[in-house]
């Protein structure tokens, strides 16, 4: 029997997590945390070296499906680094060397992925890369994630279109109905890519952060705070052409989990470069998501549905807009504005434990529930989804945990805490 095998299910006793007393007066986070602990163990004994699909199928998670040139369980697609990342969280929770291990060992096939050449032709190796290998260099010093992390870095740098100034989004790049094309959650494609530029000293990454940034305020943002989900230019010319969606209800209308990587993205590239036009969109769009919000503190899966609505609610946009606003709390200027949005980070952090996460009566994979992937595909609605498992644990390391450093801000070229 393998140390992962023989491993208990269950974590700390809540009372000795380490949770800042001052945030959690009534221990509620600490026990959501203690819960989500227990479910990401249960999993990884249950799922091994495989992964999960995208999303639950009525609760429980199951192998993702077989592909061309993919096996079942398969390492492809955008979202297995999330369920790495949730590996890692818990070790930086309960310090087990057991949760290190499995973190480790998940790591791993992501450098195989990269230095394989496996399903690579996407803007999405910023998440894969950030939560698993640059990770794993920044929290126990290994060199060959380093390494797969700077490839990956250097592959997305591949997708760069200098006359737009912008990293497109999917598919590969002779294909001409992506040519040209991004979309707003790539602003959280970009730490790879910052973490590269420090690691390397190479100021291009810098630079093709910078200008896609840029483009993504000017274009992506509309006039009145809200966001396209995605943006065409001409890939030779440079010149931008029009807004659109890909799964939010309408062209002019306002995706939740897109505006939530809008409040995200923009804050953490102000960090990273004091842009005051980054902290002004980072606000912008944290305005206008919380104008919108329902009574309960949890959106629809688009914000322009709104309370009575019949609509299916989005908790993995929550659970990023928690993130989010807990970001820009943490780099506002303004105490009134941090106050306001450290204010409704919590808020919606707290409504999500409260009515969107497993019971006894409706028992799940997932961390959290009633999540959407995309509304308008019939895909993923109302289950729970990796994305929001995982910021759904993000947000409460980040209110609980005293210390804790996220794996998306810029850090010095030397690795973190081994």
């Amino acid at each position: 029997m393998t140390s992962i095998e023989a491993r208990t299910e269950t974590v700390p006793d809540v009372a000795n997590l380490p949770v800042n007393p001052a945030a959690d007066p009534a221990g509620d986070l600490a026990t959501a945390v203690a819960a989500a602990l227990t479910t990401v163990r249960r999993n990884a004994v249950a799922f091994g070296d495989l992964f999960p699909d995208d999303t639950t199928r009525d609760g429980d998670y199951p192998l993702r499906p077989a592909a061309e040139g993919f096996a079942e369980g398969a390492n492809r697609g955008w979202t297995t680094c999330f369920w790495t990342g949730l590996q890692w969280l818990a070790h930086e929770h309960t310090g087990d060397a057991t949760d290190r291990e499995v973190a480790l060992r998940q790591t791993a096939d992501f450098a195989r992925r990269v230095h394989a050449g496996e399903d690579l032709d996407t803007h999405d190796l910023g998440f894969l890369y950030t939560l698993t290998c640059v990770t794993a260099w920044r929290l126990a010093g290994d060199e060959e994630a380093r390494d797969a992390a700077l490839a990956a870095a250097d592959h997305l740098m591949t997708r760069f279109l200098e006359p737009a100034g912008i990293v497109q989004a999917w598919g590969d790049l002779s294909d001409p109905a992506q040519r040209g094309r991004t979309i707003v959650d790539s602003l959280m494609n970009m730490p790879l890519l910052t973490w590269a530029g420090e690691v390397t000293g190479e100021p291009r990454f810098a630079e093709a952060v910078r200008r896609h940034v840029e483009q993504v305020r000017t274009h992506l943002l509309r006039p009145d705070d809200s966001t396209f989900h995605t943006f065409y230019w001409d890939a030779e010319t440079g010149e931008p052409l029009r807004g659109a969606t890909e799964q939010g209800a309408g062209d002019d209308s306002c995706w939740a989990r897109g505006q939530a990587w809008g409040i995200y993205g923009f804050a953490l590239h102000h960090r990273t470069t004091g842009d005051p036009e980054a902290l002004v969109a980072s606000r912008r769009c944290a305005d206008y998501f919380l104008a919108h919000l329902p009574a309960d503190g949890v959106v629809f899966w688009d914000l322009v549905y709104g309370d009575g609505s019949d609509a299916p609610r989005d908790s993995s946009a929550a659970a990023i807009a928690a993130c989010g606003l807990a970001e820009l709390a943490s780099v506002e200027s303004d105490p009134q504005r941090r106050e306001t949005y450290a204010g409704a980070a919590d808020r919606m952090l707290r409504a999500l434990v409260a009515g969107y996460t497993p019971t006894v009566d409706e028992p799940s994979d997932a961390l959290l529930l009633h999540a959407v992937y995309d509304a308008p595909k019939n895909k993923g609605v109302d289950e729970g989804c990796l994305w929001g498992d995982y910021f759904y644990l993000e947000a409460l390391t980040r209110a609980t945990l005293p210390g804790w450093r996220s794996p998306w801000w810029p850090s010095d070229a030397e690795g973190g805490d081994r």
